[in-house]
């Protein structure tokens, strides 16, 4: 990654598209599903295994699991630590781990993303546009989302346990093609579900499990709140069971996560409403992330736009031109994406640790968050890779 001569936030973690990131595990992952024998994982050698259950808890950043997980059976597990991609977002990370793609071959860079075949600023993953309302039309997973799955490429059986209410949404249907999907409707039915599975396949083969409450609740309540690590409590004991019950199968079990959480005080959350002399600057609302905001400035506003930055956001954010952020390979290696170029704009706002940006359309509800992600701080890049199975336990524990 060629960063030398970027300005970026104080301590930004910059995201390791190899080994020792999430996308480095997601294509391991897609040999050993396209038929390699060996598995490899940082930190153990390389394994063969008879089946894997990989466990994606949203949210569950490492800087959690050393704050408070001291003494888990999640922590005690733990191999090493990976960064997420960038932007370090559920939409970005959660759909690289389905199809082995970097953000910039994906091309969703946030839970925003400009695209004006659908009318400019649009949520790919709920499928609707900012304050206008839901996309619909002919082939519109196909155009928006182009790419294979893992899944479609696999010699190995793939089964995704996801929340009965995201099953069947287009995102999730779009992004599971080839495997089989199975929708449980509370964490307390997620083990049977898993275990069910993993005897249907005879221990092989990949399931996949993705849990999003630990990341919603952290969204509203902050990610240190009483409450989240109560659930974590209850995903510690998940993990557990899980891993008692695999081993005896001869399966491998993961946990890791799309990315961490970062504190959101209100009194560093930046707001660009109608008042401020930025919005004449902008062709477009804000898209991306509150953390990494993605700006159309428009064509000859480009000196005032970046002088506004360095004044009114001093000290709050980093304004880099978005053809510098592509070129330094901040989103990842790969063919970009057709429409990569429209979906980063023309700017970016890069937020120091803490502070977050946000505009807001008429007819759109004011989101207030306690924790947040998507920035390049390491309480939202770094996550955590656990590992129990058939593997010498002492190996994990070298590993760490």
């Amino acid at each position: 990654m060629r960063t030398h001569t970027l300005t970026l936030p104080r301590d930004a973690v910059l995201p390791d598209y190899g080994a020792h990131g999430l996308l480095g595990l997601t294509r391991s992952l897609g040999d050993w599903l396209r038929g390699e024998d060996a598995l490899s994982l940082p930190g153990l050698p390389p394994c063969k295994p008879r089946g894997v259950v990989l466990l994606v808890i949203d949210g569950l950043g490492d800087t959690f699991l050393q704050r408070l997980g001291q003494g888990s059976q999640l922590h005690a597990h733990q191999l090493t630590r990976l960064t997420s991609v960038c932007p370090s977002t559920t939409a970005s990370a959660v759909t690289t781990l389905y199809t082995g793609l970097a953000p910039a071959e994906h091309g969703l860079t946030g839970w925003f993303i400009q695209d004006r075949r659908f009318g400019g600023v649009i949520a790919p993953l709920p499928l609707h546009r900012r304050a206008g309302g839901r996309l619909r039309g002919p082939f519109l997973g196909s155009r928006l989302f182009p790419y294979r799955t893992l899944a479609q490429q696999a010699r190995r059986p793939v089964s995704v346990l996801t929340p009965a209410e995201l099953a069947p949404t287009g995102y999730t249907s779009r992004h599971t093609r080839g495997a089989r999907v199975i929708g449980y409707p509370k964490l307390k039915d997620l083990l049977p579900a898993i275990l069910e599975e993993a005897a249907r396949l005879d221990g092989r083969g990949l399931i996949h499990a993705y849990y999003p409450g630990f990341d919603a609740l952290s969204h509203k309540l902050g990610p240190y709140a009483n409450e989240v690590q109560s659930l974590f409590g209850r995903l510690d004991e998940l993990f557990s069971a899980l891993a008692a019950s695999l081993r005896r199968q001869g399966m491998e079990l993961l946990v890791t996560a799309d990315h961490g959480f970062s504190e959101a005080p209100e009194e560093r959350h930046y707001r660009l409403d109608a008042r401020s002399p930025a919005q004449a600057m902008l062709a477009a609302p804000l898209f991306g992330e509150r953390r990494l905001a993605f700006c159309q400035v428009r064509t000859g506003a480009e000196q005032e736009f970046e002088d506004f930055a360095a004044s009114e956001l001093a000290g709050r954010a980093v304004a880099v031109r978005s053809r510098r952020l592509l070129a330094a390979g901040l989103f990842g290696p790969g063919q970009r994406h057709a429409r990569l170029v429209e979906r980063v704009g023309n700017y970016a706002l890069l937020m120091e640790a803490g502070h977050t940006l946000s505009d807001r359309l008429p007819g759109e509800d004011e989101f207030r968050m306690r924790g947040v992600h998507g920035g390049l701080s390491g309480d939202e890049m770094w996550i955590p890779l656990i590992h129990a199975g058939p593997v010498e336990e002492g190996a994990a524990a070298a590993g760490r």
